[in-house]
C-alpha cells in the first residue's frame, strides 16, 4: 500500500488519539475538536475520499471511546461535514481567515448539537465551559490547514 493511501487513515487515527489522549482538567476543558476539524479539511479537499459516510463512521467510534449514547457524536459531527460536503468549492475560495469564521460557526453548531442530544438523553446543564473547545479550534484551524495541505501536496494524496 502506497504512503499517499494511507495518509488520510493514519490522521483519522491520529485524530482519534487527540482526542481522547488524557490532559489535567484544567486544561482538558480548552482540547480543540481535533478529529471534527480533520474530517472538514479532508472533505473541503478531497470530497470524493472523505464525507458524510466516513464521518458518522468516524463519530460512532467517537461515540465508543466517550462513552457516550450512541449516534450523538455521529449526528452532530455529520451535520457540519455535510455543510462542508455540499459546498466544498465555495470553502476552498475562501482566505484561510474566512475559513476560520466558517469553522467557528460549524463547531459552534457541533457542540451546539452535541448539547442538545445529550440535554434529552441524560439531562445534562449547560455550561460556558462547553464551548471552549470552539474558540481553540478557531485558533488552531489556520495551522492545521496549512500543515494537512502541506503534506497532501508533499505525497501527492488525490
Amino acid at each position: 500500500m502506497k504512503l499517499n493511501q494511507t495518509l488520510i487513515p493514519a490522521s483519522i487515527i491520529v485524530a482519534f488519539i487527540l482526542q481522547i489522549m488524557p490532559m489535567p482538567a484544567s486544561i482538558d476543558v480548552y482540547r480543540p475538536d481535533w478529529l471534527l476539524l480533520l474530517l472538514c479539511y479532508w472533505t473541503m479537499a478531497l470530497p470524493n475520499r472523505v464525507g458524510v459516510g466516513a464521518t458518522a463512521i468516524c463519530g460512532v467510534v467517537l461515540d465508543v471511546l466517550y462513552g457516550t449514547s450512541l449516534g450523538v457524536h455521529s449526528f452532530a459531527m455529520v451535520i457540519p461535514v455535510y455543510l462542508v460536503a455540499a459546498n466544498y468549492q465555495r470553502f476552498r475560495n475562501y482566505s484561510v481567515v474566512q475559513q476560520a469564521i466558517m469553522i467557528f460557526i460549524l463547531s459552534m453548531l457541533y457542540h451546539m448539537l452535541v448539547y442538545w442530544l445529550q440535554y434529552w438523553l441524560t439531562g445534562v446543564q449547560f455550561r460556558f465551559e462547553f464551548l471552549w473547545p470552539v474558540i481553540t479550534s478557531v485558533f488552531l484551524w489556520p495551522w492545521l490547514f496549512w500543515f494537512l495541505r502541506r503534506y497532501r501536496r508533499l505525497f501527492r494524496v488525490t
